[in-house]
């Protein structure tokens, strides 16, 4: 059994390495090309290729997937494997993989198209999760459905790191169960209920800035949801400041209590912000130019900071 693995980042680098435990340790891997990663630029390898070299499995980078027609040609594979790769199989490719590709996505399709469902699904504060395998057609997340998992969301301040982590153990679980049932012939693809899809989009590095005029929760919510990229940002005097973990205060009395993104002092010392409902308390952030920190540590160098306006 020939397995072509496609994937880029540590979602689809934890799902390798379980199926390079299992019977269907993929012959080849492809993944996107080493990119420059931090405030060095220092060129990075992608998760999926660390994984793919532990286990000495041929690994082709190329810039555009089509690029590789003739080398998976070559390879005569059975099934391919999609694990959050960002770009579309033409067909062509499709065509020359015996049992079709299979693609695993964090989401419960048709909710949650597109290239970030577990951070909106984040952003949207939902209780339950899960993770489906569709066989891969040639419209984003469009396939037919062929497994789903559900996944109760029982930590209420899980992050996006965090999420990806726990559906990438649920996906690999689900992935090396449904694999041989569709080898077999035991699953009846189920076609997707368009009435029913929701899309989720490519997030921008502005994407991140806080708008202090939604309610406390909402922005609680952008900061886990865009852990680590795009961040969640704000400006004092033109400067950055990501804002990396914060609370939410409820607002007990009638306000007017100042614009939305005036800051105060919170009871604990922390910092807090006036949104466009409750009070945010930051706890940690990270000016412009500098290490994180937590708030106390910020007021003790910058007592001026309480009373100003973020924007």
């Amino acid at each position: 059994m020939k397995i072509v693995f496609i994937g880029t980042p540590e979602f689809g680098a934890i799902i390798l390495e379980k199926l390079c435990k299992s019977e269907f340790k993929p012959s080849l891997v492809i993944t996107a090309p080493d990119k420059p990663v931090g405030r060095k630029q220092v060129i990075t390898p992608p998760p999926v290729k660390i994984s793919a070299q532990k286990y000495n499995i041929p690994v082709e980078q190329p810039d555009k997937i089509r690029n590789l027609k003739l080398e998976i040609r070559n390879l005569k594979p059975d099934l391919g494997i999609v694990a959050a790769y960002g770009q579309i199989l033409p067909k062509e490719i499709l065509d020359m993989l015996k049992f079709g590709c299979l693609n695993v996505h964090p989401s419960l399709l048709p909710k949650y198209r597109g290239p970030t469902p577990m951070r909106f699904t984040i952003l949207n504060g939902d209780k339950k999760t899960g993770v489906t395998i569709i066989l891969i057609d040639e419209k984003i997340d469009h396939g037919p459905i062929l497994a789903q998992g559900e996944w109760e969301i029982s930590n209420p301040k899980i992050t996006h790191p965090r999420l990806s982590k726990e559906l990438a153990e649920v996906a690999a679980k689900l992935l090396i169960e449904t694999i041989p049932k569709w080898l077999k012939g035991e699953i009846k693809p189920k076609t997707q209920d368009e009435s029913q899809v929701t899309y989720t989009k490519i997030l921008t590095r502005e994407d991140g800035r806080i708008d202090w005029a939604l309610s406390a929760r909402q922005i609680e919510r952008q900061i886990r949801a865009f852990d680590p990229w795009p961040g969640a940002f704000t400006l004092m005097d033109s400067k950055k400041i990501k804002i990396l973990e914060a609370e939410i205060l409820e607002q007990t009395k009638v306000g007017p209590f100042g614009l939305p993104g005036k800051t105060f002092l919170a009871p604990n010392d922390k910092i807090a912000v006036q949104t466009g409902k409750d009070y945010l308390i930051i706890t940690k952030l990270q000016p412009e130019g500098k290490k994180p920190m937590a708030s106390e540590e910020l007021l003790r160098g910058n007592s001026d900071f309480v009373g100003t306006i973020l924007k």
